[in-house]
């Protein structure tokens, strides 16, 4: 049976802490819980990070871990956070006191696609590899694997030779299905790849359709988008049946257009395999807007306006709860529901 779970980004405007966040998820009967940052935390204490993982335990919740950025040579670090190694092994020792068996985190995101042609996507992942090997040590003595997100920025392909030349003994993948289409990537293309490295996810949402400068993509709740999730699923109950499915439901942003019938589009995609690429238009050929009601207003790094900061807080929360409820009646997913 799949465990069935949400990352708390879902409800980032609730502003809840971990034990909240807990509290949240066993009302759901939910199974895990990807905390997404150790910002959630009320504090990094060792009594407070013990009491967290035994009311996790309580609760019967699985914890994964999670953290930021990890690459120094993204548009996406933050120099604030010190020297990147160091910051990496506080995540890591912060999943260790919960319980997690892994931690998520990231490499850079869409906007360095977008500056390909003036720092290559190898640089990055260099840059990261070096981190990783640094902590390599730290998360093998700790039991924690470093889960590396597919994040709109390396292609699933280009992660999973990260994760293979890093060293598969201490490192994974936090498989994101919504990530993908940023990068005109399928997201069934992304787990088939990525599934065998997969220790935690993101399960999300989004609908893909032909546009008159190629494709637009948005991401919706789940079954209200276009991919085939009865498929997704068989092949994930062969790939990466022990990782969770967390539920990492983002609505509220405006369609993003792929104009790949302009020239000025493919320098960012330079090593993009034509098969890959086929599998991305077929979706869009097949696929249709969303025609459903949605506050449009979140925009990532920013705050919405001050009128639709209420409605947006409302969706996330109504978005991530539907999603939650097709998953289990229509797909079958989660433990903890069925026991009650």
């Amino acid at each position: 049976m799949i465990r069935l779970g949400i990352d708390t980004y879902s409800i980032r405007a609730w502003r809840w802490k971990a034990i909240q966040l807990l509290d949240y998820a066993a009302s759901l009967k939910l199974d895990a819980i990807q905390i997404s940052s150790v910002a959630e935390y009320e504090s990094l204490e060792p009594a407070h990070l013990a009491k967290v993982r035994d009311h996790a335990a309580r609760l019967g919740i699985a914890i994964d871990g999670g953290t930021g950025c990890i690459c120094p040579t993204t548009k996406s670090w933050n120099p604030r956070q010190g020297d990147p190694a160091e910051y990496l092994r506080q995540g890591l020792r912060v999943a260790k006191a919960v319980g997690a068996a892994s931690l998520r985190c990231f490499i850079g995101s869409p906007a360095d696609r977008a500056l390909v042609g003036e720092v290559p996507m190898e640089k990055h992942a260099e840059s990261t590899l070096k981190v990783l090997r640094a902590v390599r040590s730290q998360a093998m003595d700790l039991g924690v694997k470093v889960a590396i997100e597919n994040h709109g920025d390396l292609s699933a392909r280009e992660l999973r030779t990260l994760i293979e030349t890093a060293g598969k003994e201490f490192t994974g993948a936090c498989l994101d299905t919504g990530n993908p289409v940023s990068i005109c990537e399928d997201p069934l293309l992304a787990l088939e790849v990525l599934g065998p490295y997969t220790v935690t996810t993101h399960i999300r949402d989004s609908v893909i359709f032909e546009h008159a400068r190629g494709a637009a993509v948005q991401w919706v709740a789940l079954g209200e988008g276009s991919l085939d999730w009865k498929r997704i699923l068989a092949r994930y109950t062969e790939l990466c049946p022990s990782a969770a499915m967390q539920l990492e439901v983002i609505t509220g942003r405006a369609p993003q257009v792929h104009p790949y019938f302009e020239p000025g589009f493919w320098k960012n995609y330079p090593n993009l395999p034509a098969g890959d690429f086929a599998r991305f238009v077929r979706l869009a050929r097949n696929g249709h807007p969303f025609m459903g009601n949605m506050v449009i207003g979140d925009v990532r790094g920013a705050a919405p306006p001050p009128e639709l900061a209420e409605p947006l807080k409302q969706q996330q929360r109504r978005d991530l709860e539907r999603s939650i409820e097709y998953a289990k009646q229509q797909l079958g997913v989660g433990v903890q529901w069925r026991k009650g």
